[in-house]
């Protein structure tokens, strides 16, 4: 095994496109100034600018039952995520019966 060096890299070497942004790119926001209040409410939002889609009753299951076991003190670890989609395919009555466990739990 020879060792790590930098004189191996080909001239192909790996190279961060955000290490340079584009001069015309302003997208971020301007600086904070000292004497800025931070602290303000946001708008209300508005219902005509709301996306028109609906999720599946699945994925609405999926996303209640995460919420039920992030609210209960178990926070869905990404190897639960498998276990989750199982669960969220089982019958609504089944998924309520979860989140009434989940509820009773705290």
């Amino acid at each position: 095994m020879t060792p790590w060096s930098n004189e191996n890299l080909s001239s192909r070497a790996y190279t961060d496109p955000y290490a340079a942004p584009d001069p015309h790119d302003d997208t971020w926001p301007t600086p904070v100034q000292a004497g800025d209040d931070l602290d303000y409410f946001l708008p209300p939002p508005n219902p005509a600018e709301r996306l028109g889609r609906v999720l599946a009753p699945r994925d609405e299951r999926r996303l209640a039952l995460n919420v039920a076991l992030t609210a209960a003190g178990i926070p869905p670890m990404p190897e639960d995520r498998a276990v989750i989609d199982q669960l969220s395919a089982l019958p609504a009555d089944v998924n309520t019966v979860l989140q009434r466990w989940l509820h009773h739990a705290l």
